[in-house]
């Protein structure tokens, strides 16, 4: 799926009588397609893209424990300027659990004695070519179900640009290597500078290993041009404030993790429980985020992106997120400008295939 920012795009979903519902990662202000407070399935809505940037499309926010798994689906969204790249690539990885009679096992599911898998694209290994000289643009996207991956190109500088759709300023990766919480999703630049016929292989660490599950070629063909392109600048903002106001904050404490808390499966969803908290527009919020589950647990925010603060809660990270994968035992603090009213999700899971997703919602008024 590809659009342009700025235009409003018709989705809904018709699979034949059974409940599905879009699970729209990364879009913010459109209140009218959150899946569980708009209660969005065999409904046609229409989603305005206000950023520029890389997004995903998920089918299984009511897949826990189903028949079968589901598939995501990018969203790319592209900028109205022009952007000093050669290519633009979409690395979409997803990860399977596969029983020995060959059927999937969905998450949410125990997957005792399936065969972990993971492709790139829907196949299981990825191979791209590129010219000497050849800036290429890496939409990596983690669809993994449950599993935080770092992606790691041998041996080659990567230059992140945006994070969760948002444009960052442009920073090395530390070792060529990205680390992505489940649903998020990095651009980086690559240029290829090395000689004709070097291969440098994109590896996947799960962390438990690291395997290689493709690889990035530079072709015999000649040179795109005689020298490499100059530092990118950073992209072009999607207007995100600067800065936020810390002072006067809303300030809400949310347990991740905990059995005895609010948190319910999406099926049993209702939206006309009360809010984990509700916000009044244009008002600076600060979420403490603890996780109070043995394992490294995934927070996701709906209908905004958020700065993740430093520790002393008088600063933040350069870089907007949607998705933070949180450690045990640990609490983290963000902060985000509540410009969009409506009824919005969050979500929260276990680092664990068989851990439930769990839900929410909070209100901006």
């Amino acid at each position: 799926m590809k659009f342009k920012r700025g235009d409003i795009v018709e989705v809904g979903w018709r699979d034949g009588g059974h409940i599905a519902m879009l699970n729209w990662r990364g879009i913010n202000g459109a209140p009218e397609v959150e899946p569980l407070p708009a209660r969005l399935y065999k409904v046609t809505k229409q989603m305005p893209l206000r950023h520029a940037g890389t997004f995903l499309c998920e089918l299984g926010l009511l897949g826990d424990g189903t028949e079968r798994p589901s598939r995501a689906y990018p969203l790319i969204v592209r900028e109205n300027e022009a952007v000093a790249v050669d290519r633009d690539e979409v690395l979409l990885i997803e990860d399977w659990r596969i029983r020995p009679d060959g059927t999937g096992v969905s998450p949410g599911s125990d997957p005792a004695d399936a065969m972990i898998i993971h492709t790139i694209n829907g196949k299981t290994s990825f191979d791209l070519s590129a010219r000497r000289h050849e800036r290429v643009r890496l939409r990596l996207i983690n669809s993994c179900q449950r599993s935080v991956i770092a992606i790691k190109l041998e041996g080659i500088d990567v230059r992140v640009v945006a994070i969760d759709g948002q444009p960052s300023e442009p920073f090395q990766a530390r070792n060529g290597a990205v680390v992505l919480a489940p649903g998020g999703r990095a651009d980086v630049f690559v240029d290829l500078i090395a000689p004709a016929g070097t291969t440098a292989a994109i590896l996947l660490h799960d962390g438990k290993e690291a395997r290689t599950i493709g690889k990035l070629v530079v072709s015999s063909d000649p040179p795109i041009r005689p020298a490499p392109l100059p530092p990118a600048p950073p992209l072009p903002s999607n207007g995100l404030p600067e800065r936020i106001e810390l002072k006067g904050a809303t300030r809400v404490d949310l347990a991740l993790g905990d059995p005895q808390g609010e948190w319910v499966a999406p099926a049993k969803f209702n939206a006309n429980a009360p809010p984990s908290f509700r916000a009044k527009k244009g008002r600076t919020v600060v979420l403490a985020l603890t996780n109070r589950a043995a394992i490294a647990t995934v927070f996701h925010l709906h209908g905004h992106h958020f700065r993740l603060l430093d520790r002393l809660d008088d600063g933040w990270k350069p870089f907007w997120l949607d998705t933070l994968a949180i450690e045990p035992g640990q609490t983290q603090r963000i902060a985000f400008a509540a410009e969009h009213a409506g009824r919005w999700l969050i979500e929260s899971v276990a680092t664990d295939w068989a851990a439930p997703r769990l839900v929410r919602w909070y209100a901006v008024e």
